[in-house]
């Protein structure tokens, strides 16, 4: 089971899951206990798919640019640094960085929005092919595949926080 006595401590427990946004965990709070991860998740999607358009959107942009240069960016959390580490994205070379570099700013002139994926479950060469496929995207079908991997993040995060 997961959940907590109080809406305060379920917050304060599982808010990280989404990138600086405890709203998402606050709004679930009222169906706690969950059974297991993958029910909390399921509940915590539908809060965020039904949530308007500029809510989702300012969830994906609480995401940090992928493949920045460690050191540089203030908002880069502690569970985005240690996923983005994992995935080799801290020790790029010069070439791999620029390439990331140019494809983030194709990115989020095209969509306004910094590319998400769960960095968790690829490399950094399958991360380079994801961002030029979904450059290819229309704007709704790349919130809508941002936010699929939102959800796949919480969910190992998740997991990692509860031993599920």
């Amino acid at each position: 089971m997961i959940g907590a006595e109080n809406r305060e401590n379920f917050v304060a427990r599982f808010g990280d899951l989404y990138e600086h946004s405890p709203w998402i965990v606050d709004a679930a709070w009222p169906q706690a206990p969950f059974d297991s991860a993958q029910a909390f998740i399921e509940a915590t999607s539908r809060i965020v798919r039904e949530a308007p358009s500029d809510r989702q959107k300012a969830l994906v942009k609480a995401h940090p640019e992928l493949a920045r240069k460690f050191g540089f960016d203030p908002d880069l959390g502690a569970l985005s640094a240690s996923e983005q580490e994992g995935a080799g994205l801290d020790r790029l070379t010069e070439a791999e960085f620029l390439s990331f570099r140019a494809l983030n700013d194709a990115y989020q002139a095209r969509f306004e929005m910094p590319f998400v994926i769960c960095v968790r479950r690829a490399t950094k060469e399958r991360i380079r092919q994801e961002i030029e496929r979904r450059l290819e995207q229309t704007p709704e079908a790349e919130l809508a595949e941002a936010l699929d991997q939102i959800d796949q993040i919480a969910l190992l995060r998740l997991k990692d926080k509860t031993g599920s």
